[in-house]
């Protein structure tokens, strides 16, 4: 099986700023509430100046213009690349063809016409304005004003936020949706202004599940093993309780491990295990969907007061579509992982998934993981009932 070219979840990040070594600004053409405009991609080091004129719109190409109606569109795309009142910048750290970094995109064409061009968000990818852990702090001081970041780097600097990454903590993905999507999520958001950060959405990273050399069945076949987990006190834990050993190896080493026999297993999301090819190695896959990690969609503080300056309607403007491009991220990610999980199976991978009484022996496991978090007892009991 052809490995796809994908992307890899917890991956290091790119380039930094320094180590940028072209230039160039490519434009992906978005059609958004009907209207196609363009949004930037820029995969250039900061200090070079970006010039949004030198992008033309596909209508701009297209001459005659038909009706007046055409050409107000034709005019308003021209305007909004030529004169931005605010020209911002969005940091990712994943390829130009991740979802999240479609959903920025998609984030910025939204912003440039519900603000009649005015603001401009240019979308930096590749970790190219820095790390997560980086761009966490430049934003808490305005030099950054858009992100999306993982929701375990930001529980580093908020331990509250941690009860979010407890396994085996939903039912499914739907579940966590409802909770994230409603007032305890939104109460999660209002945490991060203590971070000098602004919460606006939540997008998804998809859900985690232990792939090994030699079949695993159920709880009792975990006894013993070697899983290698990600750079996570609570994922080391998780998998303690499970009764296997964690071990952290880098990411870009895990498929030696395993073809080595130096690990048993390992864990992680269905794209992932195709892209790195683990699959090749760990042929089982052991559905049993630990952890749901969600990730967020942040603004600098700083750069909210700067649109609310420019126009008081801004900020919810912003808001607004950033609960939007959640949508397409969530649903390119969909996309994604379930085309992901068809080839693998397609490929010949065993996959196990557990029935009801073996679940609940995994879920028995981890009690003591709750045990610690007794003081949001309440907290867990409304996530678990939404």
């Amino acid at each position: 099986m052809k490995r796809r070219r994908l992307f890899s979840s917890n991956q290091g990040v790119g380039r930094s700023i320094g180590q940028a070594v072209a230039a160039g600004v490519m434009a992906l053409a978005l059609t958004v509430g009907g209207v196609g405009t363009t949004a930037l991609l820029v995969t250039q080091p900061t200090g070079l100046a970006v010039e949004p004129a030198a992008v033309r719109t596909e209508q701009q190409a297209v001459q005659p213009v038909q009706s007046e109606q055409t050409e107000q569109a034709v005019q308003h795309a021209v305007q909004a690349q030529t004169q931005p009142e605010l020209l911002l910048r969005y940091a990712e750290n994943q390829p130009a063809d991740y979802p999240t970094t479609q959903a920025a995109l998609a984030f910025a064409e939204m912003v440039s016409q519900r603000t009649d061009g005015r603001v401009k968000i240019l979308v930096y990818s590749d970790g190219e304005l820095g790390s997560e852990p980086s761009v966490v702090q430049q934003m808490q001081f305005g030099g950054i004003d858009f992100s999306r970041v993982s929701l375990s780097q930001l529980a580093e600097y908020e331990p509250a936020l941690s009860v979010l990454q407890l396994p085996y903590l939903y039912t499914d993905a739907d579940q966590m949706w409802r909770v994230l999507d409603g007032t305890i999520g939104d109460e999660f958001l209002s945490t991060l202004e203590s971070l000098e950060l602004t919460g606006l959405s939540w997008f998804d990273a998809g859900v985690r599940s232990i792939y090994t050399r030699q079949k695993v069945t159920c709880l009792a076949d975990l006894q013993g093993m070697t899983i290698r987990v990600q750079e996570s006190d609570m994922m080391s834990e998780m998998i303690t309780d499970l009764g296997a050993k964690p071990v952290k190896v880098v990411y870009s080493k895990v498929y030696a491990a395993l073809h080595n026999g130096e690990i048993d297993g390992a864990e992680n999301n269905w794209p992932s295990y195709e892209a790195m090819g683990h699959y090749e190695v760990a042929p089982y896959f052991l559905k049993d969907e630990h952890t749901r990690v969600p990730e967020v969609q942040l603004a600098s503080p700083a750069v909210m007061e700067k649109l609310a300056a420019l126009d008081e309607r801004y900020p919810e403007i912003i808001r607004l579509c950033a609960r939007e491009s959640a949508k397409v991220e969530r649903r390119l990610w969909a996309q994604q992982e379930a085309e992901s999980e068809s080839d693998l199976r397609a490929a010949g991978i065993e996959v196990t998934e557990l029935d009801e009484e073996e679940k609940a022996r995994f879920r028995a496991a981890v009690q003591p993981m709750y045990d610690r978090f007794a003081q949001q007892g309440e907290l867990i009991a409304r996530i678990r009932q939404a």
